[in-house]
């Protein structure tokens, strides 16, 4: 398995289009994303517009296949216009993934 962590900063008032953003991913992309897993998104404590970003791809070949997918870029492009900044990606092979049903 292959993934990210990516920290982010999100524009005040932005968080519910981040989330808008996050369910239309899984609605529209997730279909056509060979090996998407799963993603989480969080907020960090103390009332920042600090969050982190967990998503989970079955194997590196397939988390780069979506990163380079025209159609992915398109949606990033809305997703980064939520934010302050790019986001900090940390990318890496998964070690250890569970998750409960």
């Amino acid at each position: 398995m292959y993934g990210t962590v990516a920290w982010m900063k999100v524009k005040p008032g932005m968080e519910s289009k981040l989330n808008e953003l996050s369910e239309r991913w899984w609605r529209e992309r997730a279909p056509k994303a060979k090996g998407v897993m799963s993603s989480t998104v969080l907020k960090k404590d103390a009332g920042t517009n600090e969050y982190l970003l967990v998503a989970v791809f079955d194997s590196k070949a397939n988390y780069e296949a979506n990163a380079e997918d025209p159609e992915q870029d398109a949606w990033y492009q809305d997703f980064r216009a939520c934010l302050e900044s790019d986001p900090a990606w940390n990318d890496g092979e998964v070690i250890y993934h569970e998750h409960q049903h």
